[in-house]
C-alpha cells in the first residue's frame, strides 16, 4: 500500500449521508480522524477511533456549542503552506499538527428557513465555524483537501488511494467550497432583507446550484444550465419530473410562464403557453372544463405547447390533454389514473411542484444586460371591481367587469404590446408582441374571429391607447366593454370614440407592461 497523501482529517457534518463508510475508507489507510459533536458520536457508534476537536485544542466547547473549532490549532493546521519553512517551523514551535483533509457541510440555514422557522431558529442554523474552516482549507487547497459535498467522497478516495491527488482535482474541490460559502452567505443576507423590509437591497446576491445542464440554450448552438436558488417557492426550477424527454430552455421558460399565470386564479384554471405568451386561458367549475375552453381559444397555436394547471391533474383532464401533442404538463399533483394515462405518452414531460405559489409573496426577476443586471419585484398587482374608473356614459354590466377583470389578469402575462379579447372567463383571442397596439388589436380580434364561439366579447389592453384607432378596431369585431390603464394625452378622443360607439370603458389607473 503506498503511503497516503492524507495523515490527518478532520470531519464536521450536518449531512451525515456516506460520512461513515467515508471515514472508514479513509481509516483503513492510516488516516487519523478528527470530529465534533455528532458526527465524533457517529463515527465512533461505527468502532471507528476518533479524537474530538476539544481534546486537540484543549478547550472545551463553550457558548452553547458556538465556539469549537475557532481556534489556533484547527485553522494553524488547514492554513499551515507545507511548502514555506517557516510555517512548518511555526507548527512545530507551537504543537500544532497538521490538517490534510477538511469535510465539512453546513448547518442546514436554507432548509430551516424554509421550514418556515422562527427568528430565532434561523439565527441559530448561521454556521461560523464551518464556513470558516472552509475558507481556510480552500485557501490552502494545495495542501489541504477540502469537501463540501457527499458526492465527492469516492473520487477522493480513489484519488487518496492511488497515492496522489492531482492539482485539478484540488481546485475543483476549493471552487465547489468557495461557492457553497458565498451561496450560504448569500441565502443569509436575503433572508436578513426579508426580515428588515429592505425595498432595494444595496447589493444584489444571486447564487444557484447547478440544477441539469441542458442540451442547449434557445438555440442548439447556445449552451445552458439550469441553477436552482434558496427560493423555496414552488415551480418549475423545483418540480418533479415523473416522465418524458429532458427538459429544455425553451421548455423551462414556457412551464415557469404558464404556471405563474395559472397561480392568478382562485378557481380551477388552464393556460396553455408557446413562445411564454398564452394561446389560451380559462377557469371553469372543474379542471378539464377549463382545458377545453383554453384549448378553444386557439386550437393551431396549442399544438406542440406547455399546459399548466393550479388543481390536481385527474383521469379526464389527462384523457383530453393526451389527445393533442403537448411538450409539458405541469400541475401541483396528479392522481394516480392521470399518471397511467401521460405514461401512454412517453415523449411528455409531466411536472408536478407540489403546491401553489403564494401569490401575495412578491419575487424578485431578474434579467442580464451587458455589465449589469436588472431587478424587479414580480407583477403581483390586483384589481377589484371598487378599484376601477368607468369614463364612459354607459356602465358595464356586473358579467363585463368580471370578464375585463378575467382579461386583465391574463394580459399581465402576455409579451408588449399586449391585448387580451375574452369572454366571461376564458380568452378568445390574444395579440402578442406587436409593435404597434393596432396591431395588436388586429391580431387578437383574427384570433378571437377564428374560434367562432358566441359570447359579449370584453377587451383588456396592457397600456393606454394613444389614439382612438385601436379601440375603433376592437369595436368593429364587436368589443362591447374595455379595460384599459388611461393616462394618455389623447384620453378624451378615445374615450369619445367608446362613447359613439356605445360601448363601456373602464380606467385602472395602472399598467401591466411585460416585455
Amino acid at each position: 500500500m503506498s503511503p497516503s497523501p492524507v495523515r490527518r482529517a478532520l470531519l464536521s457534518v450536518s449531512d451525515k449521508s456516506g460520512i461513515v463508510d467515508f471515514a472508514r475508507r479513509l481509516a483503513e489507510r492510516g488516516v487519523e480522524l478528527i470530529s465534533t459533536g455528532g458526527t465524533a458520536a457517529a463515527l465512533a457508534d461505527a468502532g471507528l477511533a476518533v479524537t474530538r476537536v476539544a481534546d486537540v485544542t484543549g478547550q472545551r466547547e463553550i457558548l452553547g456549542g458556538r465556539v469549537k473549532t475557532l481556534h489556533p490549532k484547527i485553522h494553524g493546521g488547514l492554513l499551515a503552506r507545507r511548502t514555506v519553512q517557516a510555517d512548518m517551523t511555526t507548527l512545530g514551535e507551537e504543537g500544532i499538527g497538521g490538517i490534510d483533509l477538511l469535510a465539512v457541510n453546513l448547518y442546514p440555514f436554507e432548509r430551516t428557513v424554509a421550514g418556515g422557522a422562527g427568528f430565532d431558529e434561523a439565527v441559530e442554523n448561521i454556521d461560523i465555524g464551518g464556513p470558516a474552516m472552509i475558507r481556510a482549507a480552500a485557501k490552502n487547497h494545495e495542501s489541504v483537501l477540502v469537501l463540501v459535498d457527499p458526492a465527492d467522497y469516492d473520487e477522493v478516495i480513489a484519488a487518496i488511494a492511488a497515492g496522489e491527488v492531482s492539482p485539478s482535482l484540488r481546485r475543483r474541490l476549493a471552487l465547489k467550497a468557495f461557492a457553497r460559502t458565498a451561496a450560504y452567505d448569500a441565502a443569509i443576507a436575503t433572508w436578513l432583507e426579508t426580515q428588515t423590509g429592505e425595498a432595494v437591497p444595496e447589493h444584489l446576491r444571486i447564487a444557484g446550484d447547478l440544477g441539469a445542464a441542458l442540451r442547449y440554450g434557445e438555440n442548439p448552438h447556445q449552451k445552458a444550465a439550469l441553477y436552482r436558488t434558496a427560493d423555496s417557492r414552488p415551480g418549475v426550477a423545483r418540480a418533479e419530473q415523473l416522465q418524458g424527454k429532458e427538459l429544455s430552455y425553451n421548455n423551462l421558460q414556457d412551464a415557469d410562464a404558464a404556471f405563474e399565470l395559472v397561480a392568478e386564479f382562485e378557481a380551477p384554471a388552464c393556460a396553455i403557453i408557446k413562445h411564454t405568451n398564452p394561446c389560451g386561458v380559462a377557469t371553469a367549475a372543474s379542471p378539464v372544463d377549463a382545458y377545453r375552453l383554453a384549448l378553444e381559444s386557439d386550437s393551431v397555436s396549442a399544438f406542440g405547447g406547455i399546459i399548466a394547471l393550479n388543481r390536481e391533474l385527474d383521469g379526464e383532464t389527462a384523457e383530453e390533454v393526451s389527445k393533442i401533442f403537448t411538450e409539458v404538463v405541469i400541475a401541483p399533483a396528479a392522481t394516480e389514473d392521470a399518471r397511467a394515462i401521460m405514461a401512454g405518452k412517453p415523449n411528455l414531460r409531466l411536472l408536478l411542484t407540489g403546491s401553489m405559489p403564494d401569490r401575495r409573496q412578491a419575487r424578485w426577476t431578474m434579467k442580464s444586460i451587458a455589465g449589469g443586471i436588472l431587478a424587479q419585484e414580480q407583477d403581483l398587482l390586483t384589481l377589484e371591481a371598487g378599484d376601477l374608473r368607468c369614463v364612459t356614459g354607459r356602465e358595464p354590466t356586473d358579467d363585463e367587469t368580471g370578464a375585463m377583470l378575467f382579461a386583465w389578469k391574463v394580459c399581465k402575462h402576455v409579451r408588449s404590446n399586449a391585448i387580451v379579447i375574452g369572454a366571461g372567463t376564458r380568452t378568445l383571442g390574444v395579440g402578442c408582441g406587436q409593435t404597434s397596439r393596432v396591431d395588436a388589436v388586429e391580431l387578437a380580434v383574427r384570433k378571437a374571429d377564428a374560434t367562432r364561439i358566441e359570447g359579449r366579447r370584453v377587451l383588456a389592453s396592457d397600456a393606454f391607447f394613444p389614439f382612438p384607432d385601436g379601440l375603433e378596431a376592437a369595436i368593429r369585431a364587436g368589443v362591447k366593454a374595455v379595460i384599459q390603464p388611461g393616462g394618455s394625452r389623447n384620453d378624451d378622443a378615445v374615450i369619445e370614440a367608446a362613447d359613439r360607439a356605445g360601448i363601456a370603458m373602464l380606467f385602472t389607473g395602472c399598467r401591466h407592461f411585460r416585455h
